[in-house]
């Protein structure tokens, strides 16, 4: 692990940079982030229930994607709360109940004051706004629109709407240093960070017939250990000739089928290379096994390990190969577009530098699995902290009907679900406790649960009217795994670190 951090408070949203020393390189490695998983991945814990917040974050990435900070903000007041609690007597086992109970509550009242919104591929516009909700609190937000808008088209090109399934392997993320952050483009198609093996092999290829292979343009290699002594003239020109023959057999076995490019995953000599040039088949060397998978499903060609196994089936098509060079740098790349199966596609990202190029991969990453879990589930819920100043107020009003020790879990509960909005209207520069009394009290007053923290200062607290959207799925999975982990550690009776036995 490279540094170590003691301690960290988690607001939201945050932007944090942790500054490491390499122990071995003595480089300063900077990575500048305010997504929760990243933050808290990159940390050396020793903490055992620390740890467990680490994996909880982890769980919310995997699962939803997108608030990762949230979740373990919300444990964290669950964490805090039952400290009150264990203090005034009430046992752990007791707590854990009432926090069970309270989150059903809440789970149960976010089915009821969500919204479904139909979407088609011709009308986005409600995917883009719930997208833009979720790169609001990232670094990219001067691009939310553009990068919204980007995201849902990736996921509705890689979706099957009929089974309310996609596949995220099928959007590749690239990025390049260079340009600006609005040069952010989708591609229908595959972009490869290499270029023609050759400088004189044409840039621009046009109904690609592409033949991927995974053997390498070389003569066989015997398997056995072997010396070849040549002590004359005529015995290198053999060997030559036979080495040229097998490179002219490779070559004219790919133009026999048709091929117009060759992508291959091992590189090749300068000899194979001269041949390919002067036939006239263009080549791409070193493509790494992913890439040449999603090369694969994309153009609909088979991946072929062995020369003599090429057919003209097993070629991938393309409507157009082009290899694109970036700025003063020279930089290039291959694009791989208007493929036979267009259901592969590229983000490729431009920044201003690596830092920024990777905090917008995460935002990116966010904003497909919110798009993706609207397409599983076409809930959603108003964000700005409302949907969570609903729920409290909810799981308030039910407290009275418990008469056990739990009610008091339960109002615990309700306070703690006041820390989002809370932190929310703190990282937005205003008054915490007076802005959430306010709102709380016009939702009580309106009868609205769609009343939120007004963060950009808009001057409407209706998170409907200034379109901020969350998936339900996502909150939901927040609320349960907070409270998940929050009874795990309850459970715990005392937690023994390794250096004390």
């Amino acid at each position: 692990m490279l540094g170590k951090i003691s301690k960290v408070e988690l607001v939201w949203p945050c932007d944090l940079e942790l500054i490491f020393l390499d122990k071995v390189t003595n480089l300063i490695i900077v990575l500048t982030a305010n997504d929760g998983a990243t933050i808290l991945e990159q940390m050396d814990v020793d903490n055992q229930i620390a740890k467990l917040m680490v994996e909880l974050s982890r769980s919310q990435d995997y699962e939803i994607g997108d608030g990762t900070t949230g979740v373990v903000v919300m444990a964290g007041a669950l964490l805090e709360q039952a400290e009150k609690l264990l203090e005034r007597g009430i046992h752990p086992i007791r707590i854990a109940e009432g926090y069970e109970m309270a989150s059903r509550i809440s789970f149960e009242h976010l089915e009821r004051i969500a919204h479904k919104f139909e979407f088609e591929a011709t009308n986005i516009e409600p995917l883009i706004q719930t997208c833009m909700t979720t790169l609001s609190s990232k670094i990219v937000n001067r691009c939310k629109r553009s990068l919204a808008e980007i995201a849902v088209k990736a996921v509705l090109a890689v979706a099957d709407l009929e089974r309310k399934d996609v596949n995220l392997d099928l959007v590749k993320v690239e990025g390049k240093v260079g340009g600006k952050l609005e040069d952010t483009e989708l591609i229908y198609g595959i972009v490869v960070d290499k270029d023609m093996s050759h400088p004189q092999m044409p840039k621009h290829i046009e109904d690609a017939k592409i033949a991927i292979l995974t053997c390498p343009f070389e003569p066989p290699k015997p398997k056995t250990k072997h010396k070849v002594d040549i002590d004359t003239v005529e015995k290198f020109q053999t060997l030559r000739q036979q080495e040229q023959k097998y490179f002219d057999d490779m070559v004219q076995k790919c133009k026999d089928v048709g091929a117009t490019l060759v992508i291959c995953q091992w590189g090749f000599d300068d000899e194979a290379n001269h041949l390919l040039m002067h036939r006239n088949l263009p080549a791409v060397r070193w493509v790494g096994g992913v890439e040449l998978e999603l090369i694969a499903i994309a153009t609909g060609g088979r991946i072929v390990p062995r020369f003599q196994e090429l057919t003209p089936e097993k070629l991938g098509r393309a409507g157009l190969v082009r290899e694109k060079s970036f700025g003063t740098t020279k930089d290039r790349m291959i694009y791989i577009e208007h493929c036979a199966n267009s259901r592969a596609v590229t983000i490729f990202i431009r920044g201003g530098n690596k830092m920024i190029i990777e905090e917008t991969k995460r935002s990116v990453h966010d904003a497909l699995c919110v798009a993706r879990n609207l397409i599983r589930n076409k809930s959603i819920v108003y964000g700005g902290g409302s949907a969570e100043i609903s729920c409290s107020l909810a799981a308030e009003a039910a407290a009275d009907k418990y008469p056990g020790v739990e009610q008091y879990a339960i109002r615990a509960f309700a306070d703690a679900l006041d820390a989002i909005p809370m932190a929310l209207a703190e990282n937005s520069g205003l008054q915490p406790i007076e802005t959430l009394s306010a709102v709380k009290s016009q939702q009580i007053k309106e009868n609205n649960p769609f009343c939120g923290i007004d963060c950009n200062d808009v001057g409407t607290n209706d998170m409907c009217e200034q379109n901020v959207f969350e998936s339900l799925i996502g909150k939901q999975q927040q609320i349960l795994l907070a409270t998940q982990v929050v009874k795990m550690i309850l459970k715990i009776d005392d937690v023994i670190a390794p250096s004390e036995y």
